[in-house]
């Protein structure tokens, strides 16, 4: 297996938050894809993928329809992704993906969780080539011929494709998104759920006290209601 198979793997162990910050999440995820191609999920492909997320979490379908429609609200403020870059104590490379109405607030508050931890926050650039930007799709694996799927899928920029208990996995470099897609969808298959991750090239292993330094500032930056997600070098725990 390759290393997306071993990040996703440490991702499942590790704790989720709260269902409630997956929901504020893919909330924003429906805004800035309406606001981006509009309210019609067939027109929209960027829309049709994030509600396929919304279903994959449980989000009720009232919910969705709500961030649908407050979207196409005129006085919904935009959203604006932006990346953080940084360092932990005990060198460990940080990665956080917010999408913020408010960048002075965010930048203050992450500012903040990194000078209270003993961590540095770094200028563009920093730490982000030491990740991978990757795509991927989470589908039925039901009737499906995993190898085969593998090959077949290859030219469209596929990378790595593996299965576990909630179906089929793919990842392929971030730009490869929309050909994937299409092709998934062409081809009448479902897709449960799709992304981007950031996959971390080399991990650094810490004893169990250094990690709980990491995991401190890591906490603090997760809970933050304009953080999207959070990647990091540091090796999982057993």
């Amino acid at each position: 297996m390759g290393r997306a198979f071993e990040f996703r793997k440490a991702r499942k162990m590790k704790r989720w938050a709260a269902m409630s910050k997956a929901f504020t999440r893919i909330g924003k995820d429906i805004v800035m894809a309406v606001k981006e191609g509009g309210p019609d999920p067939d027109a929209n492909s960027k829309l049709r993928a994030v509600i396929q997320n919304a279903k994959s979490v449980n989000m009720p379908k009232d919910n969705i329809e709500r961030a649908i429609k407050r979207a196409t609200d005129k006085n919904q403020g935009d959203y604006k992704e932006v990346l953080f870059e940084g360092y932990a104590p005990h060198g460990i490379a940080i990665l956080i993906e917010t999408a913020t109405d408010n960048n002075t607030r965010t930048v203050a508050n992450i500012r903040s969780y990194f000078n209270k931890c003993d961590g540095n926050l770094g200028t563009s650039g920093s730490v982000a080539f030491m990740f991978d930007h990757t795509c991927n799709f989470r589908i039925n694996a039901e009737g499906q011929d995993i190898e085969e799927l593998e090959l077949e899928l290859i030219d469209f920029g596929v990378e790595e494709v593996f299965e576990d208990d909630e179906g089929i996995h793919i990842y392929a470099p971030f730009e490869s998104y929309g050909a994937i897609q299409s092709e998934l969808e062409s081809r009448g298959i479902e897709i449960i759920s799709s992304g981007f991750e950031r996959i971390p090239q080399v991990t650094k292993a810490l004893t169990e006290e250094q990690a709980q330094d990491v995991e401190k500032l890591l906490e603090k930056i997760e809970e933050d209601d304009d953080v999207q997600n959070v990647y990091h070098t540091m090796q999982e725990q057993e």
